[in-house]
């Protein structure tokens, strides 16, 4: 009988880090915290290998994956030193390859993501060109049944009006005024932790991949189709 690789204790110690974020309670409870990180760090090892029989992962181990729960406060209102969450990241390998994943884990929000959180201004612009020389494939993938079915709708925010230099008239502005361009799906905490965790969220990852290999073909080709590697 399969185990699960996340053990339930990971939602109550984030419940009560929500509950008791400051330096005091951590410390007096830090070795519940190393227990519950190293049980994430082992999940994204094995997460990794697995997504590498089907992509090429550029994040080399679980260490390197996951996210520190300290918080930088220096320009934030909310002075709280602690993440009430984990959350890890694997980063596509080679030029060719663009997009990254994300799981986050946190009581009642658990979700996988991935995309394009902050695009260079060249990488947007090029985006931009590209979806308004043909936006037929985006469109496409945005409403097949996979996608429907996985994602619901692109996420991100967006301008108010067209961006500059493009048409406001454009049959594509909807898509044009994009600033981030992000999907994400939900799983159930008690599915995480389950012992079918791990591969719930290699298959919602794996329906990332048309999104994933739409966007790394526009990046990295110029609007005729031509390599710019």
């Amino acid at each position: 009988m399969k185990q699960s690789l996340l053990p339930k204790p990971i939602f109550t110690f984030l419940k009560n880090i929500k509950k008791h974020n400051n330096r005091v309670w951590f410390n007096a409870n830090k070795s519940d915290y190393l227990k519950q990180y190293e049980s994430v760090v082992h999940f994204a090892d094995i997460l990794i290998a697995k997504m590498n029989r089907h992509d090429k992962i550029e994040t080399p181990s679980g260490k390197k994956a996951v996210f520190r729960i300290y918080r930088d406060v220096r320009f934030s209102k909310d002075k709280s030193p602690y993440k009430t969450h984990f959350g890890l990241h694997l980063s596509r390998a080679t030029k060719l390859l663009r997009g990254g994943y994300y799981l986050h884990m946190e009581p009642g929000n658990c979700f996988m993501g991935g995309g394009f959180w902050d695009p260079s201004p060249e990488d947007l612009k090029h985006i931009r060109e590209q979806i308004a020389s043909d936006p037929k494939p985006l469109r496409n993938i945005l409403k097949s049944k996979s996608f429907k079915s996985n994602f619901k709708e692109l996420q991100g925010d967006k301008l108010v009006f067209a961006p500059k230099g493009f048409d406001k008239n454009h049959p594509a502005v909807d898509l044009l005024k994009y600033k981030q361009f992000l999907i994400s799906t939900s799983i159930p905490d008690s599915v995480l932790i389950s012992s079918k965790g791990i591969e719930e969220v290699v298959k919602s990852f794996r329906a990332m991949r048309p999104f994933f290999d739409y966007m790394s073909d526009i990046l990295t080709t110029n609007t005729n189709g031509e390599p710019l590697f």
